[in-house]
């Protein structure tokens, strides 16, 4: 007889981290993984250090970023154009609750 085993280290909440997945008892999303991973060349020793993460948790980030890559990889993109708009100034005159 098969068992199948779930490591439950990764959680989506509406309200937490505006529902990205993260890692449980932190405030880490995947994507900040997969970002230190991908764009910063860390690896998972340096990813964990970093964050203050165990190396179980590092691991179910990028293998939950790896099994839902195109959605996490949208996530960053938005991410990447909040941040541009942000540094560009456009977000205060956007969202203004100022008539």
């Amino acid at each position: 007889m098969q068992v199948v085993q779930s490591i439950d280290l990764i959680a989506i909440n509406p309200n937490v981290r505006r529902g990205r997945p993260y890692i449980v008892g932190t405030s880490v999303t995947v994507a900040d993984v997969a970002i230190a991973h991908i764009y910063h060349g860390q690896d998972a020793d340096g990813i964990a250090s970093w964050y203050a993460l165990s190396l179980p948790q590092t691991y179910a980030a990028l293998a939950y970023y790896y099994a839902h890559q195109a959605a996490i990889d949208e996530q960053i993109r938005a991410q990447i154009q909040d941040a541009e708009a942000l540094a560009a100034g456009e977000v205060g005159s956007k969202h203004s609750l100022l008539p």
